[in-house]
């Protein structure tokens, strides 16, 4: 399973490694450095660096913008739809994980499952068992192996700022049977304990809720820019714009104030795990 999933997320990374060499030549040749390009596009020079090392899919937008000042006849954005297929992440969600990795504080509210970031490998298992289409088990595993994989950024030396606003109905659902749902809160319970993570649990029977569209992420990147991510059942979207990640924000802050504090959301758990 392991080595399987090593295997595709080395043939995706050289393809990113071969698409950030086109553009360092492209660049190169136009007289450009990584600064001056990252500024000419308001992207920064970082932002150039990781493209052209591999550590950052180019997107299909900044791929035709660059073909264009760089008068490089389409050659970017070609090479970028020849890519290999990516199997165990769609690429609508490759670069929310690209900005995962990096983030310096995460804020997530999710009403439907438990955040990606605390499931366990049995619940994770169940929530891509109950995909439509259904999924092999070949597919199952590879998908459960990734999605626990991400937790090592909670378990850093110096992790990201983490606060969590789950919907109580999350907690009530008990996806996959009592086996794993005991497991998934005991895991939840204990992961609330971490330092620097706050989880918060929002009550059901609540006169106001201020997630009614659904769920979302927040993130801060290490150059202190806030973004906001949102998944649809086809695609998703990260959103740059600061007006629109400010609402978001307003959301959840309002979000936090509806919830149970993270002691109160402690005592919650510990009374379902009791109720078993």
């Amino acid at each position: 399973m392991g080595t399987t999933t090593r295997t595709r997320s080395r043939r995706n990374a050289s393809a990113m490694k071969m698409v950030g060499a086109l553009l360092a030549l492209f660049r190169e040749a136009a007289g450009y450095t990584q600064r001056s390009l990252g500024e000419r596009f308001v992207v920064g020079e970082q932002q150039i660096a990781s493209i052209e090392q591999g550590r950052r899919p180019l997107k299909p937008d900044l791929a035709e913008q660059l073909d264009e000042l760089l008068d490089t006849k389409g050659a970017l954005a070609t090479a970028l739809s020849r890519m290999p297929e990516v199997d165990l992440v769609p690429l609508w969600a490759e670069e929310y994980l690209d900005r995962e990795r990096e983030a310096i504080a995460i804020s997530w509210y999710e009403g439907l499952v438990v955040p990606g970031l605390l499931q366990t490998e049995a619940y994770a298992r169940e929530v891509f068992r109950n995909r439509v289409p259904v999924y092999d088990e070949d597919e199952i595993e590879q998908l459960v192996a990734a999605r626990v994989e991400r937790r090592e950024i909670l378990h850093r030396k110096v992790p990201p700022t983490t606060s969590f606003v789950v919907w109580e109905a999350v907690l009530r659902d008990q996806l996959g049977g009592a086996d794993v749902y005991v497991e998934q809160v005991r895991h939840l319970r204990e992961y609330a304990d971490l330092p620097g993570l706050v989880l918060q649990v929002l009550p059901l029977g609540r006169t106001s809720h201020a997630g009614l569209n659904g769920p979302f992420i927040l993130l801060e990147t290490p150059e202190h820019q806030r973004l906001a991510y949102m998944e649809t059942q086809r695609g998703s979207q990260l959103i740059a714009d600061p007006d629109e990640v400010a609402i978001l924000a307003q959301k959840y802050a309002m979000l936090r104030t509806q919830a149970l504090n993270a002691e109160d959301s402690r005592d919650l758990l510990d009374r379902l795990l009791g109720e078993q």
